[in-house]
């Protein structure tokens, strides 16, 4: 006879007492998806600390806390967990959105420099972020990380080395899924497609590349930062209690319709 399912004390919802009671660590949190991630847990009732290469502004957001930090350097982030465990004395999201890019280079001409410093950052850093934010998760058994990483995890990009940082962000995540989940910890990824944000931005003037691309599209419309900051506050949430070890793809479609598009005229 199969054993049954212990009920939940609560049902778990997802809605603006979602994340009450729980502090949620933002990387990159500076930045157009950060931002709206941040926006978004603090809406559902987290307590949200803001890290960022340069402390990011509190006045249009009211966060908790609001830190400098350079996450790929050991010694910041050491520090910057010690000052989330002393005013908050806890960690329960974590999201790892931090990352950099660069300039368009072939493989056979990137700068070792600019690999290193895309991995430093978008892998490395999300592991040390995580190794020193995770024991407080462990101590509660638990928690929820979300790293973001980005359709070039599965699709090439004419950013190698951003492609393939992504790509390990995942494989990291599963890792983490694995090793962290009997503990209580679940971590999960969300990839993003093409979003409009500062860091894009440029992608987006050419009319004509923008009608090519919204084409591509089966939605027929580009993603905006509170597009990825819901599905990350679901991954953020006991809604997504039994989720874990997952890339949550958003993207509009675009991953799966390159076949559709070459047989049928967009409409």
């Amino acid at each position: 006879m199969p054993a049954r399912s212990t009920p939940h004390a609560r049902v778990p919802t997802f809605d603006s007492h979602s994340l009450d009671g729980r502090v949620a660590v933002v990387t990159g949190a500076a930045g157009g998806l950060g931002t709206a991630i941040a926006h978004r847990l603090t809406e559902m009732g987290a307590t949200v600390v803001l890290v960022d290469l340069h402390a990011p502004s509190q006045a249009k957001l009211p966060a908790a806390e609001a830190i400098a930090c350079d996450i790929a350097d050991p010694a910041a982030i050491t520090a910057m967990a010690a000052r989330v465990w002393h005013q908050f004395g806890r960690c329960d999201v974590l999201v790892n959105n931090a990352g950099v890019k660069t300039a368009p280079v072939p493989l056979e001409n990137l700068p070792l420099e600019d690999w290193d410093r895309i991995f430093n950052v978008n892998v490395r850093g999300a592991l040390l972020c995580t190794q020193a934010l995770v024991p407080y998760m462990l101590a509660q058994s638990s928690g929820s990380i979300v790293n973001i990483a980005s359709i070039g995890a599965q699709w090439p990009t004419r950013v190698g080395a951003y492609a393939a940082s992504k790509a390990a962000l995942c494989g990291l995540t599963r890792q983490m899924a694995n090793e962290w989940g009997p503990s209580g910890v679940r971590a999960n990824s969300v990839s993003p497609g093409m979003v409009r944000t500062p860091m894009s931005d440029n992608h987006y003037r050419d009319t004509e590349q923008v009608a090519a691309r919204l084409a591509m599209l089966p939605l027929r419309r580009f993603g905006e930062p509170g597009d990825i900051a819901d599905v990350v506050a679901f991954l953020a949430s006991d809604a997504a209690r039994f989720v874990t070890g997952q890339d949550l793809v958003a993207d509009g479609g675009l991953l799966v319709a390159p076949l559709f598009n070459m047989q049928t005229p967009a409409r």
